[in-house]
């Protein structure tokens, strides 16, 4: 049987994740990762959303993968994305990691914050 894989045109999927690592287009990145349209960046600081509320508006909405459970975030940086007109999702790794490629493949404007799990 023949299956049609997705085809995710030019952006990079997350293939893979693991204790401290994330597979993206066949390469592994150890930590957390900040995941914009076309780049892929380590994310020294996930306390730090300077990168996901600048307004050059390359996404609509981003997916923030707090490791293996969900952690809220303060009513203050929550703030911040209602601010920018941005939609936040806070979620498991696992989960963001799934949502992120269901709608990458629908050629959805997505970014992700992902902690490894």
């Amino acid at each position: 049987m023949h299956l049609n894989e997705i085809e995710f045109e030019g952006l990079l999927p997350i293939d893979s994740y693991g204790p401290g690592f994330f597979r993206l287009g066949g390469v592994v990145h150890h930590g957390a990762l900040i995941l914009l349209p076309g780049q892929v960046q380590s994310w020294g600081d996930p306390t730090d959303f300077t990168v996901f509320l600048r307004a050059d508006r390359q996404f609509d909405v981003v997916f923030l993968g707090t490791g293996v459970d969900m952690i809220p975030l303060s009513q203050a940086h929550r703030q911040e994305f209602d601010k920018a007109g941005l939609g936040l999702e806070i979620m498991s790794t696992p989960t963001a990691c799934r949502t992120y490629n269901m709608l990458l493949a629908e050629g959805r404007r997505v970014a992700a914050g992902l902690i490894p799990v």
